[in-house]
């Protein structure tokens, strides 16, 4: 497939773009900054212009020798956003994330691209930066649990997925969200989760749960294989809790209270990804238990 992907530059997308060149796909990365080993277009997505014509723009030079006029992408991902809270003020994280969006969103479906597949977040769950400490209404927290953020990231990842809807709505081609839980790449095990089985208070926010970045790549790999779901969207996380402690353990020192849908295994992950197994057939392959030995 040819492939436009922003963001491809930062710390999630530098693993899952040669991950998904490595399956065969030409990518062309949208960012404000190069990436090494990768056509890079310096885009401002918050640019409606730039946007319209980075979607219409040659993937490389050497597509000028085929000479059959300009190729069309197969498909957008789009994971291009201020990343959390408190790097920029909160109104300019959010005009950021939601025009970022729009943009992208706007032009491929009215471009006839037919797949859109963009990076929502876990924040959008109201946990991670909540004002104090705020627990799920019930576990495991699938994508039916309710969205109230309460800080700008949340907020436009939110309003991102209502953009989402819209569009494929509008277009009827397909387009997914990822609610990607804490994404942690391969060196991030020995530095931080140490601390993580010290503390396990520290991965509250996180609901216990993390994304390894390689197994975050598959599952771009497969919504970019699975076509006709339409608009749905995601949990994405690992199978296994962040913490040395078992999935009782946790309940009984955290969620006391909380009520539990279904039987959960001993290890098992809050952060419910049974719908992305069903829908696509994906199932992480890391663990941090692995990779500490």
């Amino acid at each position: 497939m040819r492939i436009l992907f922003t963001g491809g530059s930062g710390k999630a997308g530098h693993h899952v773009i040669p991950h998904l060149q490595a399956l065969g796909h030409r990518v062309l990365n949208l960012d404000l900054q190069p990436l090494d080993g990768v056509e890079t277009l310096i885009t401002d997505v918050t640019d409606s212009g730039q946007v319209w014509n980075a979607l219409t723009s040659w993937a490389g030079l050497d597509e000028l020798e085929e000479g059959g006029g300009m190729p069309r992408f197969d498909a957008v991902v789009h994971f291009a956003a201020v990343p959390r809270i408190l790097i920029r003020p909160d109104n300019e994280t959010f005009r950021t994330n939601t025009m970022g969006t729009y943009n992208v969103m706007e032009a491929a479906t009215k471009l006839g691209i037919p797949k859109v597949i963009f990076a929502s977040s876990e924040t959008t769950y109201g946990i991670c930066f909540a004002d104090g400490e705020m627990r799920p209404d019930y576990l495991p927290v699938d994508e039916e649990h309710p969205t109230v953020p309460q800080d700008s990231y949340a907020m436009s990842k939110t309003c991102n997925e209502a953009c989402g809807r819209a569009f494929q709505a509008r277009s009827g081609a397909d387009v997914y969200g990822l609610r990607i839980n804490n994404v942690i790449e391969p060196h991030e095990y020995a530095r931080d989760f140490p601390a993580y089985m010290a503390e396990p208070g520290l991965r509250r926010r996180n609901i216990f749960a993390y994304i390894d970045v390689r197994d975050l790549g598959r599952f771009v790999a497969r919504c970019l294989e699975v076509d006709g779901l339409g608009y749905q969207v995601f949990n994405v996380a690992n199978a296994d809790l962040s913490v040395g402690l078992s999935n009782e353990e946790v309940r009984a020192r955290f969620y006391q209270g909380v009520p539990v849908k279904r039987e959960m295994g001993p290890q098992e992950t809050f952060y419910c990804i049974d719908k992305a197994r069903r829908l696509l057939d994906w199932e992480p392959q890391e663990s941090w238990t692995r990779e500490l030995g």
